[in-house]
Formats: structure tokens, C-alpha cells, sequence
């Protein structure tokens, strides 16, 4: 059973293969921030799970209104991960200026990554059935982290296309005190509710980690 990641994430792929999956990569382009505002003016504003799922779900679904998948027989996951710092959700800053910003006011702070999961049973261009879920990782950073510490890491580049502003699985894992939760839900994605979610759509977990890509479908 093959699955298409629909993520230009490295650290997703990266993370699917290390469960042993080699999916099929197929970003999908969205306004993510469009897509917020417009679904908050109609039903007002999202909870920080909410905010993921909805956009894991575009993500997933916006691949169909790009591609037609005809002869595909598989899944497609979408995924969205944030950070929720007193009460606001934070996601890639993108600059090295707001990188920095972001470092200053976390430090010493705890805060939650949410990351939310959309799966689609998907048979020759059409959905059969989808299933969500999101998950939250509690983290702790370390109070001791200076100025100069957090100017050579931005300067890295590392923490400016990933939600948070800092990784677990890099140079970000110096400066993390302390994690309660799913590892992987920091780093891209919850590697078991991505098993869970295939499970719930009818698909064995083994049946995921025996498909191979070629190398024409990588990444």
C-alpha cells in the first residue's frame, strides 16, 4: 500500500522513513494564513488543535484539486504542526529577525507543539474515506539561554522554516530542557497516530511499511 506525503516538511519524510515507510512526495501550495482568516470570519476563532487539523486537512485535500491521482490506490496524509506560547500559535517565522524575537520571549517558558494529522483512503483520483487527529507535545526550554547562544543559532538558519522556531532532531535540541509527550509530534509529526489513523481507514500498518517508492516517485 503506498502513501503520498503531501508535505514539503524534510523532517516528515525523514520521520516516515524511519518507521519504515518510503512515501511518494507531493507538496501542496496553500495560503495557509488566507485559509485561517477566511474560516475564522465564518466561525470564529480556533482552538489550537482546530488550527492544525484544519490546515493538515487542506493540505491533504488541496492534492486532488492539483493532481487527479488516476490509477493511485493509497493514502494521502496531510500535516501542520505550531506552537502555542500564551495562548498564541506560532508558526515558521521564516526571518531571522522574528526567529530571534521568538527565542527571546520562549526561553525559560513552557509551551505546547500541536501537530495536527488528515489521512485520505483514496482510489483512483477519488476519496473513499479520511480520518483526523491531532496531538499535543508539552516542552520546557531552558532558562539559561543567552543572547549570544540564540544569535549563532538563528544564524544557523535551522529555526526559520520550522514551527516554533526550533527542532528536537537538531542543533534546537541543545536549548530544550525537558519534553512530556510523543518525540515525534515536536519533530514533524506523531509517528503513532499516523499508524492509528491507517488502522482506522482499513489499512494495516504492515502493509505501509513493506511499500518501496521508485526512485522516479522520491523525494
Amino acid at each position: 500500500m503506498q502513501l503520498i506525503l503531501a508535505s514539503a516538511s524534510p523532517a516528515r519524510l525523514a520521520l516516515l522513513r524511519q518507521a519504515g515507510i518510503e512515501p511518494l512526495v507531493r507538496p501542496t501550495d496553500l495560503d495557509e494564513e488566507l485559509l485561517v482568516a477566511a474560516h475564522e470570519a465564518e466561525h470564529g476563532p480556533l482552538s489550537p488543535a482546530a488550527y492544525v487539523l484544519l490546515l493538515a486537512r487542506a493540505k491533504a485535500e488541496a492534492l486532488l484539486d492539483q493532481d487527479p491521482l488516476t490509477g493511485f490506490d493509497g493514502l494521502v496524509l496531510g500535516g501542520d504542526s505550531s506552537l502555542e506560547l500564551d495562548g498564541a500559535m506560532l508558526g515558521k517565522p521564516h526571518t531571522p529577525e522574528r526567529a530571534r524575537e521568538r527565542w527571546v520571549a520562549q526561553r525559560g517558558r513552557s509551551a505546547t507543539l500541536h501537530s495536527g494529522h488528515w489521512m485520505l483512503r483514496v482510489r483512483d483520483g477519488r476519496i473513499q474515506d479520511s480520518a483526523g487527529t491531532t496531538t499535543a507535545t508539552h516542552l520546557d526550554f531552558s532558562p539559561d539561554v543567552d543572547d549570544a547562544e540564540i544569535d549563532a543559532y538563528v544564524a544557523t538558519g535551522e529555526p526559520l522554516q520550522v514551527a516554533g522556531a526550533f527542532t528536537i532532531d537538531g542543533r534546537g535540541a541543545a536549548f530544550i530542557d525537558r519534553i512530556d509527550g510523543d518525540p515525534s509530534t515536536v519533530i514533524g509529526m506523531s509517528i503513532p497516530a499516523v499508524r492509528r489513523l491507517a488502522r482506522e481507514l482499513g489499512v494495516a500498518w504492515p502493509a505501509l511499511t513493506a511499500a518501496v517508492a521508485t526512485p522516479a516517485d522520491g523525494a
